[in-house]
């Protein structure tokens, strides 16, 4: 595991829910259209009413380029899920030292220096090596 995928990671998750609000967003397209008629009741006694029609309309080609958009959209959300996935599988077997920093620095999105403000080391430089040596053993 190298440290780029660590920023994939962060792009992936970030990717899951953006897919997510576009597959609303075009769950959304449908055109829904009303309308109101006038009638009776079927039985005796025959009175007027007026009746709310309500529904979605779209061609069969509307119908298919969503659903091919869709499908597209929920294709590469699995790939993104499967990347987020690798990487949780990969953290777990990662010393609890080494989470912390990775969680301080590539998910929180903090600086070396906070990170080591964090981990209460003596300086930047020393936490930024400790995760260079980790990852090199990797």
């Amino acid at each position: 595991m190298d440290r780029n995928i660590l920023s994939d990671y962060i792009d992936a998750c970030e990717f899951i829910k953006e897919t997510e609000k576009r597959i609303k967003k075009l769950e959304q397209k449908k055109r829904i259209v009303q309308d109101k008629v006038k009638g009776s009741n079927p039985d005796w006694p025959y009175e007027k009413r007026s009746f709310n029609l309500g529904g979605t309309i779209e061609t069969v080609e509307e119908a298919g380029m969503l659903q091919r958009e869709k499908r597209i959209l929920e294709i590469q959300k699995r790939e993104a899920e499967e990347l987020k996935f690798q990487v949780e599988e990969w953290l777990h077997k990662v010393p609890f030292r080494m989470r912390r920093i990775i969680q301080y620095r590539f998910f929180n999105r903090l600086s070396w220096e906070e990170t080591a403000i964090l981990m209460k080391a003596k300086s930047e430089n020393s936490i930024k090596k400790e995760f260079e040596r980790f990852m090199r053993k990797k």
